[in-house]
């Protein structure tokens, strides 16, 4: 596995992980970044829409766009299997929970 592949998989369980914490299980991305941020993922937007489309794909999260003056904003909400997979059921292209 490419080093890449190995901070793509971490920064999808930290959204994961975030979204799960979150009231109602959503947060916008501009919460999420300062989260990954936190965890020592400094990306840009581009970097996390790419992560969040890709958990969609997986049925992982579902997204809403919200249009504004500064274009649409995007807030990611945790589906019952990403809430799993937060919880540690194992899924390809995310890294393992720790103890």
């Amino acid at each position: 596995m490419s080093f890449p592949e190995v901070l793509a998989e971490d920064r999808r369980l930290v959204v994961l992980r975030s979204l799960e914490e979150a009231s109602g299980y959503s947060l916008n991305e501009g919460a999420l970044r300062r989260v990954l941020d936190h965890f020592g993922h400094r990306v840009g937007r581009d970097v996390l829409r790419a992560d969040l489309a890709w958990l969609r794909e997986h049925g992982l999260v579902a997204i809403e766009e919200i249009e504004g003056a500064g274009g649409a904003l995007w807030i990611g909400k945790l589906t019952q299997g990403g809430l799993d997979v937060a919880q540690g059921r194992l899924h390809p292209g995310i890294a393992r929970r720790g103890p």
